[in-house]
């Protein structure tokens, strides 16, 4: 299907413009829009909408969506929460930084342009419908095909409205309706219902499994569907969901959880829908290879030419992967003490090799000093840091490539260079066990929801990060002495023996949602679903000024910063009458 997407975006780029105007007389030079009326015509209009799954827009520097429409929301979902820093220096993607502070104006560029990026696929989703409806009425298709490609773009159209929702909550819901001017459609209707109907068509009409990777399956439009459920708190409904997902034997654990952040493992047998990245295809910068997340690695080190430093992991999430004497987390005081770290130390300075004892997830998850990142080798500490004054002393790792693979499964043009073939897995078997553990939990299913959290705490325990470096000076230049028979550090991760209690239970299925999957876009959503965010948020901000200045006078408004505003480029362009400003902006 990437090959597919390369020729799509060569044929859309001669024949197909975003605008209302696209049913309209073509002008000279351009295809006539009557090659589109057939069953390849739509398929490339509907690649030409999967294109835009990743919320990426247009592309290229400076004209894009790209950072803020990303799908992995590594934004709105990891840096507005615990999870993430902006990183890099405070003066780079200034637009970030109040949303890092919950000081966000209408006016914000990364407000703008999350909203157009998605609304520009939905535009695309309902050209798709507009057409295939036409090539209907010319008896042109088959039945199979009407239905397959109709629940497809209902399953996109449905992803991007549900990306909008869960960021701006007050959303208009854009439909094909002929007779509904999408400039006229308000954003004060409940869209659940919407997102939900298109869902279950989905359901209901796609097939169990697909020739193409990237395309959904039934069991990809019932997560997403299960997952609107329980935003909603309506667990039953995404019980069952989850359990017809479980039954259906389609899905497993991949043997080790590094699996689901590896090249070599994409389109895996625990992937239920992933996001396709390709680079060197012929398209400009590698813009298909997850190009919204571009300013994500590790600034040019002696190794590395990769850019920009941005999305760090923060100190309370590496705390939360501390672990007591029994291989369980600490649920209530992870962060009470710091796990140790070489912030304020130069990468020359010495620094010990850790002792703490962590859930074996932190190395696969968080680049630290003295750990092998990846293949490449220990981590030096501040010298591979942009700013470690401001982004703290950790960089991501989850979605970085191989040195190994540099050159063949990463970019070889363009200025971003950390761009790669390593696909985003939106939706994988373990969100399916985590998400069925919390209903369980909420019928008061205790040992059910203890097994499923077991499961999952088990195959953690699979796979550690090896190479044990006994250096403690990591000047550039030298040469760490590692021994790769050892581990890198001190791991252990247990079942749980019982869940005492309900409140106990729920802690401990929300703890190993944010160990499973984070830095991967969720955790602010998750908190906010989980009716927490203020208290968790206030909190992390008071424990991070001990850190860094940078939160220093933050506040967290419960009743305004659940949401982000609506753009008020939007507001002005459709009217106040038609589009409402979300509360207290």
């Amino acid at each position: 299907m990437k090959k597919v997407i390369i020729l799509a975006f060569a044929l859309l780029a001669l024949t197909y413009s975003c605008s209302e105007d696209f049913l309209e007389t073509v002008p000279l030079g351009r295809l006539s829009e009557g090659v589109f009326y057939n069953e390849k015509g739509i398929d490339a209009l509907l690649i030409g909408a999967y294109a835009l799954l990743d919320g990426a827009g247009a592309g290229g520097w400076g004209g894009s969506y790209a950072w803020a429409g990303s799908v992995t929301n590594w934004v709105w979902g990891s840096i507005a929460s615990d999870d993430a820093y902006k990183g890099t220096d405070v003066s780079d993607q200034t637009p970030i930084n109040p949303i890092e502070r919950y000081e966000v104006l209408s006016t914000n560029s990364y407000v703008n342009d999350k909203w157009i990026a998605n609304y520009d696929g939905i535009s695309r989703c309902n050209d798709v419908l507009k057409v295939l409806a036409i090539t209907v009425e010319n008896g042109d298709i088959s039945d199979a095909k009407v239905t397959q490609f109709k629940a497809e773009a209902l399953f996109l159209r449905a992803w991007l409205h549900f990306e909008l929702k869960r960021v701006y909550n007050n959303i208009p819901y854009i439909t094909e309706d002929p007779e509904v001017d999408p400039a006229t459609v308000t954003n004060t209707v409940d869209a659940w219902p919407l997102i939900e109907a298109d869902l279950q068509f989905g359901v209901t009409n796609l097939p169990a499994t697909q020739g193409d990777v990237g395309r959904p399956t039934k069991y990809a439009a019932m997560a997403v569907l299960a997952r609107v459920h329980l935003f909603q708190q309506d667990f039953s409904t995404a019980a069952s969901l989850l359990d017809q997902i479980i039954n259906s034997g389609q899905y497993s654990l991949m043997p080790n959880y590094h699996d689901n952040y590896k090249i070599e493992t994409n389109n895996n047998a625990e992937s239920i829908f992933e996001i396709q990245y390709s680079v060197n295809d012929g398209t400009s910068d590698s813009f298909n290879g997850g190009y919204g997340d571009c300013l994500n690695f590790p600034q040019g080190n002696e190794l590395m030419a990769t850019c920009c430093g941005f999305h760090q992991p923060s100190q309370n999430l590496v705390n939360a992967f501390k672990v007591d004497a029994s291989g369980l987390p600490y649920l209530d005081t992870y962060n009470d003490t710091d796990l140790k770290n070489d912030q304020g130390f130069g990468s020359g300075d010495t620094f010990v090799p850790f002792t703490d004892v962590v859930d074996p997830r932190l190395d696969w998850t968080v680049g630290r000093r003295g750990i092998q990142y990846l293949d490449w080798r220990p981590m030096r500490g501040l010298d591979w840091i942009r700013d470690q004054g401001n982004g703290g002393p950790y960089l991501p790792k989850k979605n970085m490539f191989y040195q190994a693979e540099e050159g063949s499964l990463s970019t070889t043009t363009g200025w971003a260079t950390g761009v790669n073939a390593n696909n985003y897995r939106a939706y994988r078997y373990a969100h399916i066990l985590l998400w069925r553990a919390e209903c369980h939990v909420e019928a008061g299913e205790l040992a059910q929801a203890l097994a499923l959290v077991n499961q999952i705490r088990t195959r953690a325990a699979n796979q550690v990060v090896m190479g044990l470096c006994t250096t403690y000076e990591m000047p550039s230049g030298g040469t760490p002495v590692v021994d790769f028979s050892q581990p890198a550090a001190n791991y252990d991760v247990q079942p749980y023996a019982a869940f005492a209690n309900a409140d106990y239970a729920r802690k401990a299925v929300r703890h190993e949602l944010r160990l499973e999957f984070g830095m991967d876009g969720h955790r602010y959503f998750d908190l906010r679903r989980w009716g927490i965010l203020e208290p968790t948020l206030t909190a992390f901000i008071a424990g991070d000024t001990r850190l860094r200045g940078f939160l220093t006078g933050a506040i967290f408004n419960a009743g305004k910063d659940e949401y982000w505003p609506i753009p008020q480029n939007a507001i002005d362009q459709q009217g106040s009458d038609i589009l409402t400003q979300n509360p207290n902006y």
